[in-house]
């Protein structure tokens, strides 16, 4: 069964996520610049949130993406409800060489034990950003790739699914039958309004995949909600969706990177190399389930990012 998840997992994996965030990102913004400058300034104020590093509270200095220079981003997405701090459901590692024209992605998967770096622990990796919010997700993704996170992407995903009913909902390529109480998922086509995505991208216990099918299903939303967000029939909708985004949306990337990211991007679409864990093994701990990776296979891993920064 594992092997089948991971296969699907790969598969699936394929999506092209993150160039359809930052792109249709790109697109919303650079649509109405001229037309509603004032409403776009808004919402990047809100959006654009530097880093701060966890362990000493010390800024980091703010890169600039280039048509030069290599650069690492780390997609989070986070279930995140009222009154919890909610944990990253989706971690994506995606590292880009522009004078190569290449990008790697690499997912990690969310019960990944490893250390949690300013937290003195040792527990799931997606707790990192319950403990300590996106400072301690990042430096914890850096210890456990050995790699520099240049740039964050978070998304809380309760929230952000309201632009789905701002948009007339969206639909997806269901891979399996999925029934969680009174909600019916039948395989195909399906469209969903935003209370219909939000129960389709929690479920876990009743897809045989667990945890890999809810990171496929988070996935193919966020997709389908920026690709439609991104397309003529919602501009008119256009101040709707920036409120959407700007709640639920925080990066480090400024205005000028996002404008820069749009002539790169597209030079990338066929040349994206994807990375994920195989060999790994799932085990119980003091009575809870971890994912422990394979050393040798991290260490591949590591060792490939770190070339491609170079």
């Amino acid at each position: 069964m594992e092997k089948n998840m991971k296969r699907s997992k790969e598969k699936k994996s394929k999506k092209k996520i993150w160039l359809w965030i930052l792109g249709s990102l790109v697109a919303i913004f650079l649509i109405f610049i001229g037309t509603a400058y004032y409403a776009i300034q808004k919402t990047m104020n809100k959006i654009n949130t530097p880093l701060i590093e966890a362990a000493d509270n010390e800024g980091i200095e703010q890169k600039t993406v280039t048509k030069k220079e290599p650069f690492s981003v780390l997609l989070l997405g986070v279930d995140e409800r009222k009154d919890d701090s909610g944990r990253s459901d989706t971690m994506i590692v995606v590292t880009v060489n522009p004078e190569k024209q290449t990008m790697k992605m690499l997912s990690i998967p969310r019960d990944t034990r490893t250390e949690i770096i300013g937290h003195d622990s040792v527990d799931k990796i997606n707790h990192a950003y319950a403990f300590g919010g996106v400072p301690m997700a990042v430096d914890t993704v850096e210890h456990f790739l050995d790699i520099p996170i240049d740039y964050y992407v978070f998304i809380n995903m309760d929230g952000f699914l309201q632009i789905i009913d701002t948009i007339g909902g969206v639909t997806i390529e269901n891979d399996m039958d999925l029934t969680y109480n009174s909600y019916h998922f039948p395989k195909g086509d399906v469209t969903l309004t935003g209370d219909e995505a939000l129960i389709f991208s929690r479920i876990r216990y009743e897809d045989p995949r667990g945890d890999f099918g809810r990171q496929i299903r988070q996935r193919q939303i966020i997709e389908a909600v920026m690709k439609k967000a991104s397309s003529t029939s919602s501009i008119l909708k256009a101040t709707d969706m920036l409120e959407v985004v700007g709640d639920n949306v925080r990066m480090n990337f400024t205005m000028k990177d996002l404008i820069q990211l749009q002539s790169i991007y597209k030079k990338m679409d066929r040349n994206i190399d994807q990375l994920s864990f195989e060999e790994g093994d799932g085990t119980k701990i003091n009575h809870i389930w971890y994912y422990i990776p394979n050393d040798a296979e991290l260490q591949k891993i590591q060792a490939e990012l770190k070339e491609h920064l170079k």
